[in-house]
């Protein structure tokens, strides 16, 4: 396994994530792959640590690609579900993180519905001087790395199966749509298409899409020096112009290689944001209809879950010429085992 470039001990974001450890991931998460390819699918590499996958909110896809990626690298593993804690007694969730880690947790995979928990829990566990690494598994509207890193893997290995790497999305245009301004699945993956190379154009409602947004992307990265913003459908082609906004979807699916359509998270939205979900799927939803304007092999993604027949038409989601949906869960199992390995692999 390509283990020499990975130095990292939480993977808590993706804004300062480099290349090798970009393709370092990718390399790893093809190798777990092909074990997931064989007979017997379990591998002793995590054997005798513990994960413990602690998750605040709800979610399907995320902790049980975690769990069963856990399981398939020999670790033991501990679920948390907020409803039947302690923490329904009053325990803070920092006191919940040391119980875990007095258990003998080796890894700690954290989602919460606030920013900044899984940074809170690994600073803590810096603090004691212990050797636990914390994975964000999604916290509030900041960041989902490990989503993010799974759709560049569906895409990497879509392009070239046995040696996927980051330089492989260089010039590809790419069209992020949908609730952009609550999603932390775009925040990812922004900073993991910008380090590519790629052009990254982000559609989405005024109100689902705030010239904000790019401030705060311009503030909080990096790499900010490498990019410019533009929210005007008539934009330039500076060759160093590698995010673009827009508040109609057609400038953004013009000649676009990739699709990437985001759920509308009601639960989120404070504000009547929408006139109505029908006005939505008529602006800015993806069909095979407005799928024209982009390239002819275009495929779409969506990290799931789905409001079929908002965001995407449920006859496009369905279509394997299209979609890579269901290749983006598939996706996520190796690249978690992957993320795990690569916290895990030192601890032995």
């Amino acid at each position: 396994m390509p283990t020499t470039t990975w130095n990292r001990h939480h993977i808590l974001s993706l804004a300062d994530f480099t290349t090798a450890e970009y393709d370092t991931v990718l390399q790893t998460a093809a190798s777990f792959q092909e074990v997931l390819s064989r007979r017997t699918k379990k591998v002793p590499t995590l054997q005798g640590q513990v994960v413990a996958n602690l998750f605040f909110e709800p979610s399907t896809r995320t902790r049980s690609s975690f769990e069963i990626a856990a399981k398939r690298l020999s670790a033991d593993t501990l679920n948390f579900a907020a409803a039947t804690s302690s923490m329904t007694k009053g325990e803070t969730i920092l006191d919940t993180a040391k119980t875990y880690l007095a258990m003998g947790t080796d890894i700690m995979v954290v989602r919460h519905r606030e920013a900044g928990v899984p940074n809170a829990i690994a600073a803590e566990m810096d603090r004691l001087g212990v050797k636990v690494s914390v994975l964000n598994a999604g916290d509030g509207q900041h960041e989902h790395p490990s989503q993010a890193l799974l759709d560049l893997f569906t895409i990497c290995t879509l392009i070239d199966p046995d040696h996927p790497r980051l330089e492989l999305l260089k010039g590809k245009k790419i069209a992020i749509v949908g609730d952009i301004l609550h999603s932390r699945v775009a925040r990812s993956n922004i900073w993991s298409l910008i380090a590519s190379g790629a052009e990254v154009h982000l559609a989405a409602p005024p109100t689902l899409l705030p010239k904000l947004f790019a401030e705060y992307i311009l503030e909080s990265g990096v790499r900010s020096q490498d990019f410019v913003i533009s929210s005007s459908p008539s934009f330039s082609t500076s060759p160093n112009q590698q995010l673009f906004l827009h508040w109609q979807l057609e400038p953004a699916l013009q000649n676009a290689d990739f699709v990437m359509t985001l759920r509308l998270q009601k639960e989120r939205m404070t504000a009547h944001l929408l006139p109505s979900l029908r006005e939505y799927h008529q602006l800015f939803g993806i069909t095979r209809t407005n799928l024209q304007l982009c390239q002819p092999n275009v495929k779409i993604l969506h990290p799931g879950p789905v409001n079929r027949g908002v965001e995407i038409s449920s006859e496009l989601m369905d279509d394997p010429e299209f979609s890579l949906i269901q290749s983006q869960v598939t996706s996520g199992v190796a690249v978690r085992m992957a993320l795990l390995y690569l916290l895990g692999s030192g601890k032995a």
